[in-house]
């Protein structure tokens, strides 16, 4: 009988999530049964994948890069391929590249220069001069389905001047990554993924195996990506030794003063020394060298393993002085907490750059020596991306919600953990909250599910970061967090390591949670919703206040209720969004009252007001 109830409950579910508004590739991908409408994968779900054995080497002297690399390419598709789609994104850096902001002089380059291409050992004459960060290559033979393919490409390109998410951080220091041409991902809802990269929304990469040998010139130490494999082949004695002893203690080591690096003591005195890396199962890969940045290192146990974590800062960044130990911190936050699965790599380093920007075990943040709460915020919400979109295989370019959203959400929970609730609320409200709610212009208002690749500015900002932010946090205080993060684990277990889709999050938390949970989603995901309470009504009756509140900007929020009595003291009733789950334009609340009562205060904490001042009576 339990067995049957739970099957009616799960069918009516998945009934229900039907009412989402779905665009018609989407539908698609349910009718091929490559998405489920309970949440989890298909039984025909499918996804590519590549090998990558990547060969390359970066020149202090002419800030080139170049390289070359073998790609086994597997089509797990049930499509014939005719074309392959080459993605590289840093040919956003040339002058005719679109782009969605402002590109200074010194950011701009020449560009990939493809020096051989070769598929199956058939070799293509490739002129890149034209190409823009993702091209289609015509192929003289279709690779089949459920065929594997081999592809050689040597390649070459100038690392920007200015560095941003790439590029020379300063003559001698440099942030290698989106280095590699790589094979764009093909969906079972887009196909080809053929979006242009324009420097505002993120990235979408298959989950490849990658080898990287990595030469760099003496002197100079490369943090990566992956497992650090030959350490003994690059390292002088005693530098090794500070590095393995790293790799066990709970304690900071200086692997590396800033004397030390230049004195030529640190790395063998090759004139070229070959690092070695590797990644397995992961979205992207990158690397930074430097040969004067300081370099910390420690490592911290969690349930099944013990992570490396490492920093690497140009000498006096007194916040950078204090990132190793932050990081040991938060992958154990992180895993113990919410989202309260084990951080999922071997490592985790962080370079001080310009980026304020996440890679696969790696960030690239700016020094901000004079505010380390602001600081170590930057640090929290890069390394909470692992989750999202490192662990989950997010499409960011079309749904950057899905990852900044939650990367927002985890940001803030651990601030709650590091500052105290009142710091983490201010700068929640002041950051990112503020911005959006007093600006009433069309763009701050545009429906959440928007595509991100469809918006700019401030709207592109607020959907991705902020209103998604808010709907994890008003869904967690509807459900608690019990029920909460067990919703929360359906969807991650269910889409780990493959590509969700905001259709695949409705569906997972609904089946995860057990509830019909479409009018939340709908009214936060679908509508121009913003917030706005208003107390419409109040009257008191045989000692129980009738509160009447109006949903002006119609977000289901949560609030608190505050009586103020005649005496001074105070009251406070913590409502969920719950009230607004069968009207959510108007609600009436009863609420006990013990003495007469001087004012009522409606507040919502981070999910800030519009128009505060129909949020009080005064008596």
């Amino acid at each position: 009988m339990k067995k049957l109830l739970l099957g009616l409950m799960l069918m009516g579910t998945a009934l229900s999530a039907q009412e989402l508004y779905m665009p018609r590739n989407i539908k698609n991908a349910y009718a091929k049964g490559t998405r489920d409408i309970s949440g989890k994968p298909g039984k025909n779900y499918w996804q590519n994948k590549g090998v990558y054995d990547v060969n390359v080497k970066v020149d202090a002297k002419t800030k080139m890069v170049s390289g070359s690399e073998t790609i086994q390419y597997s089509n797990n598709s049930p499509d014939e391929l005719k074309v392959l789609a080459i993605r590289f994104v840093n040919n956003m850096t040339k002058p005719q590249s679109p782009r969605a902001g402002y590109a200074s002089k010194e950011s701009l380059t020449d560009g990939l220069k493809i020096k051989s291409f070769s598929i199956n050992g058939e070799k293509y004459n490739i002129n890149s001069d034209d190409w823009g960060t993702v091209e289609a290559v015509k192929l003289t033979r279709a690779i089949a389905s459920k065929s594997k393919t081999e592809i050689k490409i040597d390649w070459e390109y100038p690392l920007a001047k200015e560095s941003g998410r790439e590029g020379q951080i300063d003559p001698e220091t440099f942030y290698v990554a989106y280095s590699f041409p790589r094979v764009s991902v093909y969906d079972d809802y887009n196909g080809w993924d053929m979006l242009a990269h324009n420097g505002r929304q993120e990235f979408y990469n298959d989950f490849n195996d990658y080898s990287f040998a990595i030469s760099a010139p003496k002197n100079f130490v490369v943090w990566s990506t992956g497992d650090f494999l030959n350490p003994e082949e690059v390292l002088q004695p005693e530098y090794l030794k500070r590095f393995k002893e790293s790799l066990k203690s709970d304690k900071t080591i200086h692997v590396a003063n800033e004397s030390e690096m230049k004195s030529g003591k640190v790395t063998k005195q090759n004139e070229w020394n070959v690092w070695k890396f590797r990644a397995n199962n992961i979205v992207d890969f990158c690397f930074a060298l430097s040969n004067h940045y300081v370099w910390d290192a420690s490592s911290v146990q969690l349930k099944t393993k013990r992570a490396s974590v490492q920093s690497a800062y140009k000498v006096g960044a007194k916040d950078f002085e204090k990132y190793t130990e932050w990081m040991r911190y938060n992958l154990k936050w992180f895993s113990e907490n919410w989202p309260g699965l084990e951080y999922p790599f071997p490592a985790m380093t962080a370079v001080q750059g310009y980026a304020d920007m996440e890679y696969p075990m790696m960030i690239n943040d700016t020094s901000i020596p004079d505010d380390l709460q602001d600081a170590r915020l930057t640090a929290d919400h890069e390394i909470a991306h692992t989750y999202f979109p490192f662990y989950m295989g997010i499409n960011e370019t079309r749904y950057a919600f899905m990852d900044e959203g939650w990367a927002t959400t985890l940001e803030y929970l651990i601030g709650i953990d590091e500052n105290g609730k009142e710091a983490a609320d201010k700068f929640m409200k002041n950051f990112r909250v503020k911005r959006w709610i007093n600006d009433a212009s069309t763009e701050q208002d545009q429906p959440v599910i928007t595509m991100s690749s469809q918006l700019s500015g401030a709207g592109y900002g607020n959907n991705a970061y902020v209103k998604s932010a808010l709907s994890y946090l008003a869904l967690k205080d509807y459900l608690g967090d019990e029920l909460f993060k067990k919703a929360l684990h359906h969807y991650m277990d269910n889409w780990n390591g493959k590509h969700p889709i905001p259709w695949d999050y409705f569906n997972s938390i609904n089946s995860g949670s057990g509830k019909n949970l479409n009018w939340f989603f709908n009214n936060w995901f679908y509508t121009n919703n913003y917030i706005d309470l208003k107390i419409a009504s109040v009257m008191e009756q045989d000692k129980q206040l009738v509160l009447t509140v109006e949903n002006v900007g119609g977000f289901a929020v949560p609030f608190d209720v505050v009586l103020t009595y005649d005496d001074n003291t105070t009251e406070k009733g913590h409502f969920t969004p719950a009230v607004w789950e069968k009207d959510q334009k108007v609600t009436n609340l009863n609420i006990p009252v013990k003495k007469k009562i001087k004012s009522i205060n409606l507040d919502g904490g981070i999910f800030m007001d519009y128009t505060v001042g129909d949020n009080s009576k005064s008596f």
